[in-house]
């Protein structure tokens, strides 16, 4: 009979809205599904303001967000989880409090439980103190989880994660198993979802569609999603105004649709699969994860990418095409090539469906699972 285990996570966590959000309650919510193990959230207070968390029997938020400049806060958040079997760190360095985050070295520091940290962002560049940051991080856990190959081959090349301590662990999907009514449109649909903010690279598939103005019928470009939070403070809805003016500019208003609304899992499923060609024109080279890619290739949609690392491994055996940045004509031959050829798609949906049991959050889960496990057989060991 397996031991009951007692996960900690320190994470932003919904009704926060980002990535190391969702990604959090996903694999705490597959975790805290198996009759023996709970999970106990520390919030970590990104700057946004947001409702409280919702918890449930066996999977509890704690009612203290962990803020930014607060040293007794840190203690507590270490308190909370002092009773904890493991505890999983989302890492990004822009949501802890100090430069480049590192208040977070301070309270990995006060843990006396096992400390998994995942590398959300592994920077192939980094400053003198975003390295020194990520070494100090490195030296006060017990394993450091990558997502991809590429995030792997950094943390141990150039950040020297010994091989012992180093786990590949990808990023988690929900499995699009549900039933959708369809709607499919006459014309053939682009879809990007995800919060929306400089460096998405929308305003590259509008210019595309500029030099599509030949196709019949003409493929129309829907875009899912709010705003980004911090974004959305900082500079308003400056950036969603810049593409509906791109597109009157260009002469493809009409084929562009800029949806606002947060979508529920069942209307984003109808938008995925009614889409024909997803696109993920990113303006970032070092992007280590994406989970809308994740999403979109275990939903059997053909992938239009930049050349971000997670694009660049996800795609290597097929499910869509790699594309320059911020290249509408790349992205314009591309998608002209997936439109053409609907064999293509049909391939893309095998792949997906090989995919998607792998990377499914109950499979991830089980990894994190084995994890615990193997961390209590050491501790015990040591003791």
């Amino acid at each position: 009979m397996r031991i009951m285990t007692l996960f900690g996570f320190l994470s932003t966590y919904p009704p926060t809205r980002c990535g190391l959000a969702t990604f959090t309650e996903a694999l705490a919510s597959a975790i805290a599904t198996d009759d023996g193990d709970r999970c106990i959230v520390v919030r970590v207070d990104d700057g946004v303001p947001a409702d409280a968390a919702v918890s449930s029997a066996r999977l509890r938020v704690d009612d203290r967000m962990l803020q930014p400049g607060d040293p007794a806060g840190r203690a507590a958040a270490a308190e909370t989880l002092a009773d904890c079997d493991i505890v999983v760190i989302q890492h990004e360095y822009g949501i802890y409090g100090g430069p480049d985050g590192d208040e977070v070295i301070d309270l990995l520091q006060r843990l006396r439980v096992p400390r998994v940290v995942v590398m959300h962002t592994v920077l192939p560049a980094p400053t003198a103190h975003q390295r020194s940051v990520t070494e100090q991080i490195i030296e006060n856990s017990e394993i450091v989880v990558a997502m991809t190959s590429t995030a792997a081959d950094l943390l141990s090349e150039l950040y020297g994660v010994p091989e012992e301590r180093l786990r590949l662990i990808p990023h988690g999907v929900e499995e699009w198993t549900a039933e959708v009514d369809v709607v499919h449109s006459e014309r053939p649909v682009l879809l990007t979802w995800g919060l929306l903010g400089p460096g998405k690279g929308i305003e590259w598939v509008i210019r595309a569609l500029a030099t599509m103005k030949d196709l019949d019928p003409q493929p129309l470009y829907r875009v899912l999603g709010q705003t980004h939070p911090k974004v959305l403070l900082e500079n308003g809805e400056q950036y969603r105004r810049s593409l509906w003016a791109l597109a009157d500019e260009l002469g493809v208003s009409a084929s562009v649709e800029i949806d606002a609304r947060y979508q529920q899992p069942d209307e984003l499923a109808r938008e995925v699969a009614g889409a024909d060609v997803v696109m993920l024109p990113y303006d970032s080279h070092d992007q280590a994860t994406s989970g809308v890619l994740v999403e979109a290739v275990a939903a059997g949609r053909p992938v239009v990418a930049t050349r971000f690392p997670h694009a660049i491994e996800l795609l290597a055996d097929g499910g869509g095409a790699l594309v320059a940045h911020r290249s509408p004509d790349e992205v314009a031959a591309a998608v002209r090539m997936l439109l053409a050829d609907p064999a293509h798609a049909l391939a893309d949906a095998e792949l997906a469906r090989s995919l998607g049991s792998v990377l499914s959050w109950h499979s991830i889960a089980e990894r994190y699972r084995e994890l615990a496990t193997e961390l209590a057989l050491v501790a015990g060991l040591r003791s």
